[in-house]
């Protein structure tokens, strides 16, 4: 049922919605907004926007998120991981451009959400997840470099080489003093929650940045320096100034299946993560729909896209928060600090919103998981090291895509070499020195199996027959030396069947009919009997050569030779 979480708790409002619950979400939902003001601003500009359309994401965003999402305590708002997309694509397209491709992922995620892709989340491996956040992760350290070290560089390269290149060429131009004020910076983030754990370090940080920067006089690059004057209001887009053309809007199609899909990726992800805090489960479709709306809404007031927060989430689940209420008064909160403190914000050194990112890097890049991989199949650290690489030297689009064929091809791979084909006639009559009992039944179970091996083959299948498997079952087929009159396929442990698999039966079938063999069938499985009979092949060939029980068809196979009926 497509309901918004909150709404259902309303519904049971005597259970969950209690005094004291209320006040442990309106006291989280604040300290959150807290984290949220640092990360928000630093992430806005790291984007290539302006420092308040990062809260004002925080702010709709976030109040969206909460109250339309499937998610009990998820917070959502800017996050890292768009960072390098929307920087590409403000580059490229401008904020127009950015505008447009937001409300366009919004729209494919509650077309996702309504379409019940929600669980699509599971499909995607482990692996793929972890390279392009990694990835990611890298990326965004590069880009951080700059202002951390205060580098005087007047166009950097966008892709990552050639970010690196331009460092080391001018790596003679660090200024000492940002440097030394992003490293106490740093050094405050990482050192404060030894202190006290429930205001954020970034924060502590950007306080007592700006306070020296200011009153030392400090020739530091500020967020007032870079950007001129910062508004603290929010107003609704007007198209009418916007060059959008169908043209673009076509170009804008990739990017905005980009987001949506990393939007769908994180929120889901994080709400999982939320489900094991809280021991409780998510609705991931109502999720997927919230997110969509939520990032039209950020775009239609000058936000930029957004999604759910796995860090911010986690705050909210540790200081109490269980209900969307506390997603709802982090907005407000956000809201009111932007409007009251916004021009205070120009004057923080922008090393020190580096040293924040570059921080949000390090949590971000999973290196232990992704150490942990490195030790799995071959496979697996293939797909990830390929994601990975491609993530930071490429485009994630192109990490993402190339990392799928390849899971998907060796995923096909493992298939197929878990489906067995096996010659099981000599098994069975070795079988027959172990029956114990009278003569009579001995003699029987003989003649059963007695032409089994030379002029009838059993062959027994165990896994799913599909188009991986399909030259295999050929090759198979066409190693068989003997000349045999009736061949029959076991498919008890046979689970499923697809179209290629089936058109390689009726091909085997032709082909043995022209030699004059018999193909009997015995205890196929609902999906495959389904697939066989709707396309007419047991009517074609015949009821008779389908049997529920393997030792009928032998026998019935025996009768057949000793009968010398012409097949």
């Amino acid at each position: 049922m497509l309901k918004p979480k909150l709404f259902s708790i309303i519904k049971h409002r005597n259970v969950e919605l209690s005094k004291n619950q209320i006040m442990k979400d309106i006291t989280s939902g604040i300290i959150v907004a807290i984290i949220a003001l640092p990360l928000s601003i630093a992430l806005g500009i790291a984007s290539g926007v302006t420092p308040e359309k990062g809260l004002i994401t925080s702010i709709i965003a976030g109040f969206f998120i909460s109250f339309l999402g499937g998610s009990r305590v998820q917070i959502g708002g800017p996050t890292a991981a768009f960072v390098v997309i929307l920087s590409g694509i403000i580059e490229k397209y401008g904020y127009e451009g950015l505008v447009v491709a937001t409300i366009m992922a919004g729209i494919f995620m509650i077309f996702f959400g309504f379409m019940r892709f929600g669980s699509v989340i599971k499909y995607i491996p482990y692996t793929i997840t972890t390279g392009f956040t990694s990835g990611i992760a890298v990326t965004l350290f590069s880009t951080q470099l700059k202002d951390f070290l205060g580098i005087s560089i007047k166009n950097v390269p966008s892709d990552f080489l050639g970010k690196w290149q331009a460092y080391l060429s001018n790596i003679s131009k660090i200024d000492i003093t940002t440097m030394l004020v992003g490293l106490g910076s740093l050094l405050v983030i990482i050192l404060w929650p030894k202190i006290n754990k429930t205001i954020p370090g970034s924060l502590i940080a950007l306080i007592i940045a700006t306070l020296v920067v200011k009153f030392f006089h400090l020739p530091v690059d500020t967020i007032g320096s870079r950007f001129g004057h910062i508004s603290n209001s929010i107003t609704f887009i007007d198209f009418s100034k916007f060059h959008i053309n169908i043209y673009i809007i076509k170009e804008l199609i990739r990017p905005a299946i980009t987001i949506a899909f990393l939007a769908s990726i994180e929120s889901l992800l994080s709400a999982v993560v939320a489900d094991g805090m809280i021991g409780k489960k998510h609705n991931s479709n109502m999720e997927l729909i919230g997110q969509g709306v939520a990032n039209i809404a950020s775009a239609l007031f000058g936000g930029i896209p957004a999604t759910g927060a796995i860090a911010r989430t986690a705050a909210n689940i540790k200081n109490g928060g269980r209900t969307p209420i506390a997603g709802i008064v982090h907005a407000i909160v956000v809201l009111a600090i932007m409007l009251i403190f916004m021009p205070f914000a120009k004057l923080i050194p922008m090393t020190t919103l580096a040293a924040i990112l570059i921080v949000v890097s390090y949590n971000m890049s999973q290196w232990r998981s992704f150490k942990g991989l490195l030790k799995s199949t071959k496979s697996d650290v293939a797909v990830l090291i390929v994601t990975f690489v491609f993530t930071v030297v490429f485009d994630l689009v192109v990490a993402i895509e190339i990392g799928m064929v390849i899971a998907m091809f060796l995923f096909v791979k493992r298939m197929s070499e878990s489906t067995q084909i096996e010659n099981s006639s000599e098994y069975y009559k070795d079988n027959l020195e172990e029956i114990e009992g009278d003569e009579l039944i001995l003699e029987q179970t003989d003649k059963l199996y007695e032409h089994l091996g030379s002029e009838i083959l059993l062959y027994e299948i165990s896994g799913p027959l599909f188009f991986g498997i399909a030259n295999t079952f050929i090759d198979t087929m066409n190693e068989i030396e003997s000349n045999p009159k009736i061949i029959i396929f076991k498919m008890r442990y046979v689970p499923s069947m697809d179209a290629t698999a089936f058109n390689v039966l009726k091909t085997m079938e032709e082909k043995c009919k022209e030699k004059h063999i018999l193909i009997l069938y015995s205890e196929i499985n609902e999906q495959p009997m389904k697939l066989m009979r709707s396309a007419g092949m047991v009517s074609d060939i015949g009821h008779g050569c389908f049997f529920n029980d393997t030792e009928n068809a032998v026998n019935t196979a025996n009768e057949i030779i000793n009968s010398k009926i012409r097949i």
